[in-house]
């Protein structure tokens, strides 16, 4: 039997946006992943949780403009305890800008509003597998 992918969804820090991070957590899970949503939460609690479910994919949401902090320090905390193997996506509102420095930083991909669940279907699908 082939192992489902799991996914982890956090949204970083105490952003208030919710809508988004469930409909990608449904839409994953419809296409067959085991997901773990978690809410709000920190880079640390994220991280033990990633680590605890064993989860593939560690997905962050955010809207509040805290990614440049919190999303490379989930990055950092997971190659500090060994779990470098994790691939790390943020989907959001990101400026264009700050894409290619997150992805220096470590995070596998960046989704913004309106992209179509497929692409990240697909995209998760074709490096976690």
């Amino acid at each position: 039997m082939k192992k489902s992918i799991r996914v982890l969804i956090a949204r970083l820090g105490m952003d208030a946006h919710w809508r988004g991070s469930i409909m990608v957590a449904r839409a994953l899970r419809d296409a067959g992943m085991e997901v773990i949503y978690l809410g709000n939460q920190l880079p640390g609690e994220i991280v033990e949780a990633a680590i605890q479910e064993d989860v593939d994919v560690v997905g962050l949401s955010t809207l509040s403009g805290n990614h440049m902090i919190l999303a490379p320090e989930v990055v950092k905390l997971l190659n500090a305890k060994g779990a470098k193997e994790k691939m790390v996506i943020l989907g959001g509102s990101i400026p264009p800008d700050d894409i290619p420095k997150l992805k220096g930083a470590g995070i596998g991909e960046v989704f913004g509003p309106g992209t179509p669940f497929r692409n990240i279907i697909k995209y998760i699908t074709k490096l976690a597998s």
